[in-house]
């Protein structure tokens, strides 16, 4: 059984930065694309991004283009989202996912709180 444990939330100020983490373990990491969503309060969960199995190719969704990216360490098995010019618009609860394709994620952490503030 695939875990993966989110951390690195926490409350920032707007124009901020942060860096989720998420490690996994019971599984191949480096067979797994591994991508995040979001969920804010009263709206429906919606992808972040997300990375091959190598980390040479990345996907972001628009509204975060040009300030977060997403990298992995496959050797520790883990995956990183760097956030940076942080909006208040941003602040939701940040899931990892890992999954074989793109096309749907078989295994979800349990999320991490991130808050923007003004």
């Amino acid at each position: 059984q695939v875990q993966l444990v989110e951390s690195g939330g926490g409350l920032v100020q707007a124009g901020g930065s942060l860096r989720l983490s998420c490690a996994t373990s019971g599984g191949t990491f480096s067979s797994y694309v591994m991508a995040w969503f979001r969920q804010a309060p009263g709206k429906e969960r919606e992808f972040v991004a997300s990375i091959s199995w190598s980390g040479t190719m990345t996907y972001y969704a628009n509204s975060v283009k040009g300030r977060f990216t997403l990298s992995r360490d496959n050797a520790k098995n883990t995956v990183y989202l760097q956030m940076n010019s942080l909006k208040l618009e941003d602040t939701a609860v940040y899931y990892c996912a890992a999954g074989t394709s793109y096309i749907g994620y078989d295994y979800w952490g349990q999320g991490t709180q991130v808050t923007v503030s003004s």
